[in-house]
Order: C-alpha cells, then structure tokens, then sequence
C-alpha cells in the first residue's frame, strides 16, 4: 500500500503564520494542473506498482480547485495506478470555499473526506491571523459538509498565542466537540522563519509566543478531549475511535508515499525526493523539458534510524526497538542505552519492545527524540 499528495500551491491570501509553499495569484492555475497531470505520468514508477491507499489533497488551499478539476487529476492518478476501492480520499479545504454549490460538485467526485482550517471560532483571531474566513462561517461550512452527506471530516485549531486565552480555547474546543466531527488536529502556533508572524515579532509589534502558555493549552486540550471520547493517537491529531487519517498514519508510520506539485516530497523506503518550491520553474521543468524538478537523497542508515524515531516516537503506536534492529543491528541497545534519563524522568515507558511517551513526555516530544537521534 502507499499514498498519493498532491500539492496545490494557490490561496487567496498568506496567512499571518505559514511558510508553506504557494501563490495568491491564480492566473496560471490550468497551467499548473496541466503540470500535475504531466508529472503524475512522469512518476508512474515511483512506488513501484503499490496500490493505492489514500489520496491527499494538501496545500495551499486545494478547494480554491472546482469539482471538475479535482476529478481530472484523480482520473489521472486511477489511469496509471491501482486504487483500492476503499481509498482515502482527503480534500484540504477553507471554510469561505464550501459553498452548497462546490458541495454538491464535490459529491460527484472520489472525495470522500475533507479537513477543515478553521483554527479558531473568534472573529479578532482569524483576522490576527490573516485567515478569509470569519467564526460564523467556520461553523456553517462544517454543518453544510454534513448536510450534504460527508461524515468523514477533521478540523483544525490553533493554540498557544497570545489572544487566546484559556477561556477562550476552552470555548474552542467546546464549539468543535458540538460539531460532532470524528477528527480533530491541533496545533501549536509555531513561529516560522521569513513569515510576516515573525516580521511582526522582530519588529516588537506582536509579542513572542509563550511556551507556558502552550503547555498549558495542550493540557486543557488533552484532558478535555479524553473526556469526549477522542484518542490522541499523534501528538497533534485525536480522533473517535475508527477515524484515524489513513493518510498521515502512513507518514507516521513509514508508509511509502509520492509527492506531486511544487514542493511536494516524496518516499520510497530508500531514498526522499523533493520538487522545487517555484510554481514558474516546475510548471517549465514538467510540461516543457518534460523532466522532475526534484532533488533525491539516498537516506543512510543514520536517517532511516533518525526519520523512525522521529516519526514512531509522536504516535500511540510508539516506538519498535525490532524496528531499529531491522534497519540496524545492534542499534536498540544504543537506543536503549540514551534513554535512560528519558525513563527516570517519566517522560517514556516501554511495554515488551515498545517506547511510548507519556502524558508528561508529550510536551516535549521533539526534545526527546533529538536526544535518541543517532
């Protein structure tokens, strides 16, 4: 099994905080979905005949695209390789773009599950973010999602910056409960390098993030979503009982997976590969030299070792010293050997041949698996 990203690089605005790659301008979007469709041919062999398992729409914003054109470049993908009846289909979506019109439209496609950037249901915190949309329509758009007969839907939320209290996160996540959505992710606002977050920080117009404050807020979190029902099966995604994201649980998990569009990445197993992150010099390099813009790395048994760790250690599912063995004997004792102050601390438990974090750990999840990296 594997899976398919496709990057769409197009929004309507940047966002105060992201560094992701993409355009406001979508003067040149049939050229870039021409580009999509060449490359999906041109990365035919890429996973080697895996089926495919899910399909995963990200970007940018991918529902800024009209029906049509998303079943375009899924009629491409199902023209080259074997989709499993029962793929995930995933649809990164703003709430301003889900209209009952693109709605309906997205019923007759292969789309079948959407992930909602709502992050905040405030008015004065989406527009500190520079998001379009506004708190009422963040809720609206989620019921007309259901309305019109998709139940398979996350959301996102932020946390961790500085107007929004714990009242006010608490409300959050009371709003995102009473959606009754299966999925939730939620993430810490992280200041990026070169984002106008950043600039406004420097320059002292906004204040730095806290990390108090975050630490707390990922507490209420946790704590009130255990009281919902939701399992935290990654440091930053809780789902309802069997409504796991296929998709990101093969990250998570070393799944095989190949990237299209500008800055897309992609894995095979043995080497990453990523497209260069300009829409002008993809969309030459694909439709006109007919060649992959991308740079490969041959992953040494350092970064398989480091990526596992890294990835395994953030999910319920832990982390498999025969894992570490199969890619490098003898590398479990080492493993093993680093985390000692890790266990003594209570930040990690194992149970037979798995590390997992604990409640306590979770907080400082990225610290950890530095200290474990080879």
């Amino acid at each position: 099994m594997a899976g398919i990203y496709l990057h769409i690089p197009f929004c309507k605005q940047a966002c105060h905080y992201c560094d992701f790659h993409f355009s406001t301008s979508l003067k040149y979007k049939d050229e870039m979905l021409q580009a999509l469709r060449k490359e999906i041919a041109l990365q035919k062999d890429y996973l080697a005949g895996e089926t495919i398992e899910t399909i995963y729409f990200g970007g940018g914003t991918p529902s800024v695209l009209a029906p049509d054109e998303i079943t375009r470049l899924i009629d491409a993908i199902t023209g080259i390789h074997t989709v499993a009846a029962n793929a995930e289909v995933t649809l990164e979506a703003n709430p301003d773009d889900l209209d009952g019109q693109k709605l309906s439209g997205l019923r007759a496609t292969p789309v079948n599950r959407f992930s909602i950037g709502i992050q905040s249901f405030y008015d004065e915190d989406l527009q500190w973010m520079n998001r379009v949309h506004r708190a009422a329509e963040a809720e609206a758009s989620v019921m007309r999602a259901q309305d019109a007969g998709f139940e398979n839907i996350t959301i996102d939320l932020i946390y961790g910056y500085p107007l929004l209290t714990d009242a006010k996160w608490k409300h959050n996540l009371s709003k995102a409960f009473d959606l009754q959505v299966p999925h939730i992710s939620a993430y810490s606002m992280t200041v990026e390098p070169q984002t106008a977050l950043s600039a406004f920080i420097s320059k002292k117009k906004q204040p730095p993030m806290s990390e108090q404050q975050s630490a707390e807020q990922f507490t209420i979190m946790t704590d009130a979503m255990e009281l919902k029902g939701f399992e935290q099966y990654e440091i930053s995604n809780f789902c309802k009982p069997g409504h796991y994201s296929r998709h990101n649980s093969n990250y998570w998990r070393g799944v095989k997976y190949l990237g299209l569009g500008p800055s897309a990445h992609s894995f095979n197993g043995d080497t990453r590969q990523w497209n260069i992150a300009n829409n002008a010099r993809y969309m030459a390099a694909v439709l006109q030299e007919r060649k992959l813009p991308a740079e490969v790395e041959q992953l040494s048994e350092e970064n398989r070792l480091n990526e596992y760790i890294m990835t395994a250690l953030r999910t319920a599912w832990g982390l498999d010293t025969n894992k570490l063995e199969a890619i490098a004997a003898g590398s479990a004792d080492i493993l093993l050997k680093a985390a000692e102050p890790y266990f003594t601390d209570g930040q990690i438990q194992q149970t037979g041949s798995i590390i997992t974090l604990t409640q306590k750990g979770k907080l400082y999840a990225d610290n950890i698996a530095a200290g474990l990296f080879f």
